[in-house]
């Protein structure tokens, strides 16, 4: 009787710190690190400064949620920052008119220039163009992510070089700059809307449609995807077109907010970008990561830069302190995959 009465009785379940670590870690990090910030500097809480962390941080977003894509199917792509070079340049010279045009600033420019839905349109084509033929190079092909898209980081800013013609191309018309300058509400800039509808839109795709599903299941094991009937080439050319589009919408909203476009833009984005999708949970090995964590992650490195430069912390310093937190965020998430793996 005592032995039946001792084998109905459950054992408590076990906390597992490893796994809720690996899901909240970064929201927890980001709200520890906000009190500290607040604590130390008062102007850190004001919305005046908030909004400007979130304006700082929006192409980045927009460029981590297309990365999100990328890396939840285990693939990578350095080629983002040469890429808003280029997509922002063609962009900044359908904005002006055309090539002839694209160097003219003062009267007469807004009569030869171009809508800037039409320059959106262009920066976001260069952009699909430039995934699509990485994301072909990948599947078809048989080249690693890692070469094809660092052979693109080097054909892409070539082309940005070579179309920019040793100059910036700059003053776009008002329509144009309110994209990436204008405020709603005369506190909330444009781009911080940009990137959190896009955010949310990335969201649900991943959370709640099929293609979400497939996203996943090829990251996790693509060999098991293709023998339930998944076509992984498909998916796996899609997300680096996906990447494109954002990479062509960030271009975009990067000249927007410079009121410029040149060829040296988006240099280092790479180490940002992928830190922020890395940090927010998304794991290298693919098949695990959320869009929501992403949006953490970037908020996190923009709260970090700017804490640090209200602190005058050295821009150095900076880049060391983000290079340890993506080296800790790796190894984190080696370790999680192991656990889970012996679980």
């Amino acid at each position: 009787m005592t032995q039946d009465l001792h084998s109905d009785i459950q054992a408590p379940a076990k906390i597992d710190i490893i796994g809720f670590l690996a899901r909240f870690a970064p929201l927890i990090f980001l709200i520890v690190l906000m009190t500290g910030f607040a604590l130390d500097e008062p102007r850190f809480l004001t919305p005046l400064n908030l909004f400007n962390v979130l304006r700082q941080v929006s192409i980045y977003g927009l460029l981590a949620v297309g990365m999100t894509f990328v890396i939840l199917t285990a693939g990578i792509d350095l080629s983002i920052g040469s890429l808003v070079a280029f997509a922002g340049l063609v962009a900044a010279a359908v904005s002006k008119g055309g090539l002839s045009n694209r160097f003219t600033v003062g009267a007469g420019q807004e009569a030869a220039s171009h809508g800037w839905y039409l320059a959106a349109f262009a920066a976001i084509a260069v952009g699909l163009a430039g995934g699509f033929l990485q994301g072909f190079a990948i599947t078809r092909l048989k080249v690693p992510p890692f070469v094809v898209t660092l052979g693109g980081m080097s054909a892409f800013r070539g082309g940005a070089l070579l179309f920019a013609a040793g100059g910036p191309i700059s003053g776009f018309e008002p329509g144009f700059v309110w994209m990436g300058q204008g405020r709603i509400f005369g506190q909330v800039p444009v781009p911080v809307i940009i990137f959190l509808a896009f955010a949310v839109l990335a969201h649900v795709v991943l959370r709640y449609t099929r293609y979400g599903r497939q996203v996943y299941a090829v990251g996790g094991n693509p060999e098991a995807a293709r023998l339930s009937g998944l076509n992984v080439r498909a998916v796996t050319t899609s997300v680096y077109v996906i990447m494109g589009f954002f990479a062509g919408l960030g271009a975009f909203v990067l000249a927007a907010r410079l009121n410029s476009a040149e060829a040296v833009a988006g240099t280092g984005y790479e180490l940002t970008v992928i830190a922020s999708v890395v940090i927010g949970g998304t794991s290298l090995f693919g098949g695990v990561g959320t869009i929501f964590g992403t949006v953490i992650g970037t908020i996190l490195i923009g709260v970090l830069l700017n804490g640090l430069v209200l602190m005058n912390v050295s821009a150095y310093i900076q880049q060391i302190i983000i290079g340890i937190i993506i080296v800790l965020a790796v190894a984190f998430d080696t370790f999680a995959k192991s656990r889970r793996r012996t679980s």
